[in-house]
């Protein structure tokens, strides 16, 4: 026998609502809090319900490819269309100009160390795994040759 009990908190409308805001880069916790129910009610409906997974996913899909895309943009420069407005002789002129925005060095390295971490980052690793440790004892040793050379008479007088 089924008692009344708690009415369910998931209605098919969610699915919508989720995909909507998963393209703004909603988080399950973001979620939670928009349908004012658990982290985990969120996870366990992604878990169990196929078409509210779906939806979730979508959004995130299309809200990482737009991302996806402005990095790339930024990484290897882009071109967009303006217009320049200016006075010239009393009149409101509007002048199509097109701007050229340089690739950023930053971008750059976020997605090469991303999409090609072997490349990017191996070598930074094994270029390190091939450097001694500091050793503190040669460095004196060195300093206190070289100070020796600077001025041969400092053991002859105590200055050293």
């Amino acid at each position: 026998m089924t008692g009344p009990g708690r009415p369910p908190l998931y209605k098919p409308e969610n699915n919508e609502f989720a995909r909507k805001f998963c393209l703004l880069g909603a988080t399950n916790e973001d979620l939670a809090g928009l349908f004012d129910v658990a982290v985990r009610t969120i996870d366990n409906w992604i878990a169990t319900i196929p078409a509210f997974a779906a939806a979730v996913q979508q959004g995130r899909d299309v809200a990482d490819a737009d991302v996806v895309q402005s990095l790339h943009s930024r990484a290897t420069g882009y071109n967009y269309e303006a217009e320049k407005i200016f006075h010239y002789r009393g009149e409101v002129m509007k002048v199509p100009h097109s701007v050229h925005c340089p690739p950023d060095t930053t971008a750059c390295m976020f997605w090469l160390r991303n999409r090609r971490r072997r490349d990017w980052l191996e070598k930074a690793e094994t270029r390190r795994e091939k450097e001694e440790p500091f050793d503190i004892a040669r460095a004196l040793d060195a300093a206190r040759e070289s100070a020796r050379l600077v001025n041969p008479d400092a053991r002859n007088t105590g200055q050293e």
